[in-house]
């Protein structure tokens, strides 16, 4: 029989060994360990208790009725790994099992230790009387050890699995698009963002040359990867590289973006991968547009009034010449009102920064719009024998709380964009009543508003192309009124129809 027993140890031993370096399923390597313990020291159930960052659990379980782990389980939280003590834990599972009285009438336990960390406790329980022999502790001792090493690498795997699925959970949620290069610049990899900025899935890209899939449809700003890598880069583990440009694309157009390459070398400073980030910056690029743009625009609708001041003053002031009332009458009135259309479109510009730095401030007050629409009326009406201003409001329109003066700026600049598009024609401003807000309404009838140029009426120093060819101004009108509305909790819509000659119709909604 000894030689019989000698031969299953061994086996028992070589078992352990091959689940050392075979099983990473830390659940399925439990599970066997303890079945073999188990076998090993003639058990009839067991249990193996892993200590956790937050305390003691049971990972594995045999044979062991459920009433008996719920009195367990308690002990095995008031341990302490300092105080874990083969001969104490021995003496406190034999005085349960006689407690509890459930047919396991004596216990061993060993300690799991790893890496000179005590990981985890292995418990073999029979259900007849008699003392684990030395011999019992030492196999088990034995097995613990080689055991010990393998569920600490279990356990290892499992925490670079979850590493592994945070970094996946990362890139897939990034804004920008991200790519993992190999070191020799095929694509390891790319996440969610990049597949819809390129247009291609993983499968499709993963494998593929850079240079294949990062190709510039005109010569970008900066270096490209390529260009770098042959003058040596990256010198040092952290000579990140940026370069700027048009990526073409499979399915046209082509899309600006700004492409970040950050290295990851060996410790020999070798290149291993390399993370490319694709920024699109369609938006940066319109901003800056918009900026030139609303320079130039700006810059001309400045110089008109200053210059029509001035020359008007120069030839008033002028010695050599003597006016008579009806033209300095006329000449001042051309002064005056260059001047104040060189003060409201300072007040738009002042109006555009203060809601860049924090919203407008309102006055709120009972404001009667009927009366405000026909004060607004009465100043425009002057300036244009080729348009009819109307004023349609139901009787008893309802008072609103609202900042009279800013309202009143919103109605304003949308009957001054209705005279400057709209070539003659009536102007209406009508109104609406619901339960919760009212509804304003202003529309002429000139050509419409395009349907490319819908969606942008709206954005701060926008103008449409025929706009900026046909009549002054910085694109700064509808913005506000937007802004102004908004501010008081309501919105502001075009409601025209898309199409030549049918007219523009601008609606905007306060609160009751």
């Amino acid at each position: 029989m000894l030689p019989d027993f000698r031969v299953r140890q061994r086996d028992y031993l070589l078992e352990i060994a091959r689940l050392l370096t075979e099983e990473l399923d830390l659940d399925k390597l439990l599970a066997r360990i303890l079945k073999i313990s188990i076998e090993m020291l003639a058990g009839q159930a067991g249990l193996i208790a892993l200590k956790e960052s937050d305390g003691w659990r049971v990972a594995a379980a045999q044979g062991i009725p459920p009433a008996f782990l719920s009195y367990l389980t308690p002990l095995l939280a008031e341990e302490k790994v300092a105080e874990l003590d083969v001969a104490e834990l021995n003496r406190m599972l034999k005085g349960l099992t006689y407690t509890v009285s459930m047919g396991l009438l004596n216990g061993t336990g060993i300690a799991l230790i790893a890496h000179s960390q005590v990981i985890g406790v292995i418990f073999i329980f029979r259900n007849y009387a008699g003392v684990f022999s030395p011999n019992d502790i030492a196999l088990l001792g034995s097995f613990a050890s080689q055991a010990a090493i393998a569920v600490y690498n279990a356990r290892l795997y499992g925490q670079v699995n979850i590493e592994k699925q945070r970094l996946d959970a990362l890139l897939d949620s990034a804004a920008d698009g991200i790519m993992i290069l190999n070191a020799d610049l095929t694509i390891e990899r790319v996440n969610d963002a990049f597949e819809r900025i390129y247009g291609r899935t993983h499968d499709q890209l993963a494998g593929a040359p850079h240079a294949d899939v990062i190709r510039w449809a005109r010569d970008p700003q900066g270096t490209t990867l390529e260009q770098a890598i042959a003058d040596g880069w990256p010198l040092t583990p952290n000579a990140s590289l940026y370069v700027e440009g048009d990526l073409q694309r499979p399915e046209p157009p082509p899309i600006p973006v700004g492409v970040t390459y950050a290295p990851l070398l060996t410790h020999e400073g070798k290149l291993r991968n390399v993370t490319v980030t694709v920024r699109d910056i369609t938006h940066f690029r319109t901003a800056d547009e918009l900026k030139s743009t609303f320079i130039s625009v700006v810059s001309h609708e400045l110089r008109t009034p200053v210059a029509l001041i001035k020359g008007y003053a120069s030839t008033l002031r002028r010695d050599d010449a003597k006016w008579d009332k009806r033209t300095l009458r006329d000449s001042l009135e051309v002064i005056e009102e260059e001047a104040d259309r060189l003060s409201n479109m300072i007040d738009d510009l002042l109006d555009a920064s203060r809601l860049q730095a924090g919203g407008l401030s309102l006055n709120r007050a009972d404001v009667a719009i009927p009366a405000l629409a026909s004060r607004v009326i009465e100043r425009f009406a002057v300036q244009s024998s080729k348009h009819q201003l109307v004023a349609d409001f139901p009787e008893k329109f309802p008072v609103i709380l609202a900042d009279e003066t800013r309202v009143e700026q919103v109605i304003a600049n949308l009957v001054s964009n209705a005279l400057k598009y709209a070539p003659k024609g009536a102007i209406r401003i009508s109104g609406q009543a619901r339960p919760e807000q009212v509804i304003v309404c202003v529309s002429d009838e000139g050509p419409g508003i395009e349907a490319k140029d819908l969606p942008h009426i709206f954005d701060r120093f926008y103008r449409s192309t025929n706009a900026v060819k046909q009549t002054k101004g910085a694109g700064l009108g509808l913005y506000l009124a937007r802004a102004i509305v908004e501010a008081h909790g309501g919105r502001i819509w075009a409601d025209s129809p898309v199409g030549a000659g049918t007219g523009a119709k601008i609606c905007f909604s306060l609160p009751r």
